[in-house]
């Protein structure tokens, strides 16, 4: 390796270590955002277990998401609920 290829390739790894520090830093302030978003919510009377619930399922393709409550249905009236 040429001392001029390994500046190169240790500026670009230098980039790539940044850029990964930078969206670590992005992701922990949207983490804290989020629960500043459910401090809110519980405070203004929701409950956060139907409203995470809510979120996970509009996660979902919707075809996955009408078969599971379908199968989700079919137990709740074999187990009389």
């Amino acid at each position: 390796m040429t001392i001029e290829k390994a500046s190169v390739t240790e500026a670009e790894l230098r980039k790539f270590i940044e850029r990964f520090e930078q969206l670590e830093a992005e992701k922990k302030d949207i983490s804290e955002q989020q629960k500043e978003l459910m401090a809110e919510l519980k405070g203004r009377g929701y409950d956060a277990k139907p409203f995470k619930e809510i979120l996970r399922l509009r996660k979902m393709n919707p075809d996955d998401r009408a078969e599971f409550e379908a199968v989700v249905d079919m137990y709740r009236q074999a187990a009389g609920v």
